[in-house]
Protein backbone atom coordinates (compact mmCIF):
# COMPACT_ATOMS: atom_id res chain seq x y z
CA UNK A 1 0.00 0.00 0.00
CA UNK A 2 1.28 3.89 -1.08
CA UNK A 3 1.43 5.72 1.58
CA UNK A 4 0.33 9.30 1.59
CA UNK A 5 2.65 12.15 2.32
CA UNK A 6 2.26 13.80 5.67
CA UNK A 7 2.15 17.33 3.83
CA UNK A 8 -0.89 16.37 1.98
CA UNK A 9 -2.99 15.52 4.91
CA UNK A 10 -1.98 19.16 6.34
CA UNK A 11 -3.09 20.22 3.00
CA UNK A 12 -6.34 18.88 3.23
CA UNK A 13 -7.09 19.80 6.51
CA UNK A 14 -6.23 23.85 5.67
CA UNK A 15 -8.81 23.39 2.29
CA UNK A 16 -11.47 21.59 4.79
CA UNK A 17 -11.02 24.79 7.59
CA UNK A 18 -11.38 27.50 4.22
CA UNK A 19 -14.23 25.86 3.11
CA UNK A 20 -16.12 25.70 6.86
CA UNK A 21 -15.20 29.30 7.75
CA UNK A 22 -16.47 30.55 4.31
CA UNK A 23 -19.89 28.58 4.58
CA UNK A 24 -19.82 30.42 7.93
CA UNK A 25 -19.13 33.34 6.58
CA UNK A 26 -21.89 33.71 3.62
CA UNK A 27 -24.32 32.53 6.01
CA UNK A 28 -23.91 34.67 8.67
CA UNK A 29 -23.32 37.65 5.80
CA UNK A 30 -26.60 36.42 3.75
CA UNK A 31 -29.47 36.27 6.75
CA UNK A 32 -28.12 37.41 10.04
CA UNK A 33 -25.41 40.57 9.89
CA UNK A 34 -24.03 42.58 7.34
CA UNK A 35 -21.34 45.04 7.58
CA UNK A 36 -22.07 48.91 5.96
CA UNK A 37 -19.75 51.91 5.93
CA UNK A 38 -21.76 55.35 6.96
CA UNK A 39 -20.90 57.72 3.83
CA UNK A 40 -21.49 61.08 4.11
CA UNK A 41 -22.86 63.58 7.03
CA UNK A 42 -26.56 62.94 7.14
CA UNK A 43 -27.00 60.98 10.15
CA UNK A 44 -24.83 63.06 11.63
CA UNK A 45 -24.47 63.35 14.77
CA UNK A 46 -25.12 59.90 15.57
CA UNK A 47 -23.32 58.19 12.98
CA UNK A 48 -20.50 59.75 10.95
CA UNK A 49 -18.82 59.71 7.53
CA UNK A 50 -16.02 56.69 7.70
CA UNK A 51 -17.49 54.83 10.53
CA UNK A 52 -18.81 51.05 9.74
CA UNK A 53 -21.81 49.57 11.19
CA UNK A 54 -23.17 45.73 11.81
CA UNK A 55 -26.87 45.92 10.28
CA UNK A 56 -29.02 43.50 12.02
CA UNK A 57 -30.67 41.32 9.05
CA UNK A 58 -32.90 39.34 11.47
CA UNK A 59 -34.78 41.31 13.76
CA UNK A 60 -37.09 42.40 10.79
CA UNK A 61 -37.98 38.32 9.96
CA UNK A 62 -39.78 38.61 13.50
CA UNK A 63 -40.85 41.86 14.04
CA UNK A 64 -41.96 45.19 12.46
CA UNK A 65 -39.21 48.24 12.10
CA UNK A 66 -40.64 51.06 14.82
CA UNK A 67 -40.25 54.41 14.79
CA UNK A 68 -36.76 56.01 15.75
CA UNK A 69 -34.89 52.48 14.56
CA UNK A 70 -31.80 53.18 12.24
CA UNK A 71 -32.75 51.49 9.35
CA UNK A 72 -30.40 50.25 6.03
CA UNK A 73 -31.90 49.77 2.94
CA UNK A 74 -31.37 49.73 -0.49
CA UNK A 75 -32.09 53.60 -1.95
CA UNK A 76 -35.36 53.20 -3.79
CA UNK A 77 -34.11 55.71 -6.76
CA UNK A 78 -31.32 53.26 -7.26
CA UNK A 79 -30.94 50.09 -5.71
CA UNK A 80 -27.57 49.35 -6.70
CA UNK A 81 -26.59 51.63 -3.50
CA UNK A 82 -27.61 51.10 0.25
CA UNK A 83 -28.91 54.01 2.36
CA UNK A 84 -29.05 54.59 6.25
CA UNK A 85 -32.05 56.93 7.49
CA UNK A 86 -33.90 56.88 10.38
CA UNK A 87 -37.74 55.62 10.86
CA UNK A 88 -40.16 58.88 11.35
CA UNK A 89 -43.81 57.63 9.84
CA UNK A 90 -45.44 53.51 10.08
CA UNK A 91 -47.43 52.32 8.00
CA UNK A 92 -50.95 53.82 8.55
CA UNK A 93 -50.13 56.85 9.55
CA UNK A 94 -49.87 60.43 7.95
CA UNK A 95 -47.03 62.62 8.12
CA UNK A 96 -46.73 66.54 7.62
CA UNK A 97 -44.47 69.22 8.20
CA UNK A 98 -46.00 72.34 9.54
CA UNK A 99 -43.49 75.49 10.19
CA UNK A 100 -40.58 73.47 10.66
CA UNK A 101 -42.12 71.20 12.80
CA UNK A 102 -43.37 66.60 12.31
CA UNK A 103 -46.90 65.82 12.74
CA UNK A 104 -47.94 62.73 13.23
CA UNK A 105 -51.15 61.55 13.06
CA UNK A 106 -52.59 57.81 13.55
CA UNK A 107 -55.40 55.71 14.89
CA UNK A 108 -53.83 56.68 18.76
CA UNK A 109 -54.24 60.22 18.43
CA UNK A 110 -55.87 61.40 14.95
CA UNK A 111 -55.68 64.63 15.85
CA UNK A 112 -51.93 64.31 15.35
CA UNK A 113 -49.16 65.18 17.72
CA UNK A 114 -45.36 67.10 17.25
CA UNK A 115 -42.55 64.62 17.00
CA UNK A 116 -39.79 65.56 19.90
CA UNK A 117 -36.59 64.60 18.11
CA UNK A 118 -33.77 64.46 20.49
CA UNK A 119 -30.97 63.29 18.39
CA UNK A 120 -31.68 65.93 15.95
CA UNK A 121 -28.65 68.60 14.86
CA UNK A 122 -31.35 70.84 13.48
CA UNK A 123 -34.08 72.81 14.51
CA UNK A 124 -36.66 73.64 12.01
CA UNK A 125 -37.62 70.91 9.39
CA UNK A 126 -36.89 72.04 5.78
CA UNK A 127 -39.62 70.59 3.66
CA UNK A 128 -38.60 68.69 0.27
CA UNK A 129 -40.40 67.97 -3.05
CA UNK A 130 -42.15 64.94 -1.97
CA UNK A 131 -43.35 66.57 1.35
CA UNK A 132 -44.23 70.31 1.18
CA UNK A 133 -45.03 72.29 3.85
CA UNK A 134 -48.79 71.73 4.86
CA UNK A 135 -49.33 68.29 2.91
CA UNK A 136 -50.02 65.64 4.38
CA UNK A 137 -48.87 61.71 3.55
CA UNK A 138 -50.57 59.10 4.06
CA UNK A 139 -48.41 55.83 4.30
CA UNK A 140 -49.63 52.83 2.97
CA UNK A 141 -49.30 48.91 4.47
CA UNK A 142 -45.67 48.25 4.38
CA UNK A 143 -44.35 52.25 3.51
CA UNK A 144 -42.09 53.75 5.70
CA UNK A 145 -40.84 57.52 5.93
CA UNK A 146 -37.38 57.97 6.83
CA UNK A 147 -35.17 60.94 7.47
CA UNK A 148 -31.41 61.55 7.99
CA UNK A 149 -30.51 63.11 11.65
CA UNK A 150 -28.67 65.80 10.04
CA UNK A 151 -31.91 67.19 8.22
CA UNK A 152 -30.05 69.64 6.26
CA UNK A 153 -27.68 67.48 4.88
CA UNK A 154 -29.85 64.30 4.19
CA UNK A 155 -31.38 63.30 1.06
CA UNK A 156 -34.26 61.13 2.64
CA UNK A 157 -38.25 60.45 2.09
CA UNK A 158 -38.76 64.51 1.70
CA UNK A 159 -36.91 64.20 -1.78
CA UNK A 160 -37.73 60.93 -3.36
CA UNK A 161 -41.49 59.86 -1.11
CA UNK A 162 -41.63 56.48 0.87
CA UNK A 163 -39.40 53.48 1.64
CA UNK A 164 -41.00 50.45 0.68
CA UNK A 165 -40.91 47.37 3.47
CA UNK A 166 -39.21 45.58 0.82
CA UNK A 167 -35.84 47.87 0.10
CA UNK A 168 -35.33 47.38 4.44
CA UNK A 169 -31.76 45.29 4.78
CA UNK A 170 -32.29 45.26 8.05
CA UNK A 171 -31.63 48.26 11.22
CA UNK A 172 -28.32 49.59 12.62
CA UNK A 173 -26.79 47.31 15.33
CA UNK A 174 -23.32 48.00 16.37
CA UNK A 175 -20.87 50.67 15.24
CA UNK A 176 -17.63 48.85 15.31
CA UNK A 177 -15.15 50.90 13.57
CA UNK A 178 -13.76 52.94 15.02
CA UNK A 179 -12.97 50.88 17.97
CA UNK A 180 -12.74 54.48 20.16
CA UNK A 181 -16.31 54.82 18.92
CA UNK A 182 -17.65 50.90 19.48
CA UNK A 183 -21.28 51.22 20.47
CA UNK A 184 -24.81 49.74 20.52
CA UNK A 185 -26.71 51.46 18.05
CA UNK A 186 -30.15 52.16 20.56
CA UNK A 187 -33.56 53.03 18.81
CA UNK A 188 -34.45 56.46 20.24
CA UNK A 189 -38.01 57.07 22.35
CA UNK A 190 -40.03 59.86 20.97
CA UNK A 191 -42.35 61.96 23.40
CA UNK A 192 -45.04 62.82 22.05
CA UNK A 193 -46.72 66.84 21.76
Amino acid sequence: MEDRHPLWGYFIDIIETIVVAAAIFVVVYLFLLQPHQVRGSSMEPNLSDGQYILTDKISYRFDDPRRGDIVIFKAPIDENFDYIKRIIALPGETISIIDGEIIIKNDENPQGFKLEEPYSINGAISPGTQLSNGVEIKMEEDRYFVFGDNRNQSFDSREWGKLPRENIIGKGWLRYWPLSEISIIKRVNFTQQ
